[in-house]
């Protein structure tokens, strides 16, 4: 079960990249052309934050049973000074946890936004912040901190 959930979370998180830089291009696009906020631009922001659950899910569920957290669980004062262990123990997780949190915010305060121009600026400014915190928070393959592959395999 844990390989195949760890590609279920690496694969989703393409999802996630490609529907929360959709929902920036679209709310920034209507802030600044002054464009209706349609309910195609509500079904992005609605997406974009379900995504972001069905991922927080995937996330959460791994944290539970990866050999990798539950080492740093058990040995938190030796993990804690290993990147890897703290990087999967606390630093992925919790920063994850914060960009989910973020886009959820975005998404609720966009949704009750008076103004079609507030609901794109609402949607740009707690969509952006949430994926750069993503970014910075991926295990990139190209990391010289912690490596792992873009791709996994089922």
């Amino acid at each position: 079960m844990y390989p195949t959930l760890l590609a279920l979370h690496s694969l989703t998180r393409w999802l996630v990249l490609i529907s929360l830089m959709y929902a920036i291009y679209r709310a920034y696009r209507g802030q600044h052309k002054h464009l209706p906020f349609t309910k195609f631009d509500n079904t992005v922001r609605h997406v974009t934050a379900t995504i972001a659950h069905i991922q927080l899910t995937w996330g959460v569920w791994l944290y539970i049973i990866s050999p990798l957290t539950e080492y740093f669980r058990d040995h938190f004062s030796t993990a804690v000074h290993d990147r890897q262990f703290r990087f999967f123990g606390m630093e992925h997780s919790l920063m994850m946890l914060t960009a989910v949190t973020l886009i959820t915010i975005g998404s609720a305060k966009a949704k009750r936004q008076a103004t079609d121009q507030q609901k794109f600026k609402t949607m740009v400014t707690w969509f952006t912040i949430a994926l750069l915190i993503i970014l910075s928070s991926i295990p990139w393959s190209f990391s010289p901190l912690i490596s792992r592959p873009n791709f996994r395999p089922f």
